[in-house]
């Protein structure tokens, strides 16, 4: 898998097997395990990123806030 990124393999297979059922459901595709992951490697890859970043943003800026309302307490 990615090299920065480490899942353990209950994960993997957990999000392997969503992915397999999605695309039954969904699509009524049938995906093998190898379909499956390169799939979870791709948003692994190209997507997980943005949403990380995106959540670490969001972090900062909540607690920022939280700050923010403490040092009002102090005056």
């Amino acid at each position: 898998m990615l090299k920065n990124f480490q899942m353990d393999d209950a994960a993997r297979n957990q999000m392997i097997e969503e992915i397999k059922r999605y695309f039954h459901e969904e699509r009524g595709e049938e995906l093998g395990d190898l379909a499956a992951m390169l799939i979870l490697e791709f948003f692994a890859s190209k997507l997980a990123p943005h949403f990380y970043n995106k959540a670490i943003q969001d972090g900062h800026e909540f607690m920022s806030l939280r700050l923010e309302d403490i040092f009002e307490l102090n005056k």
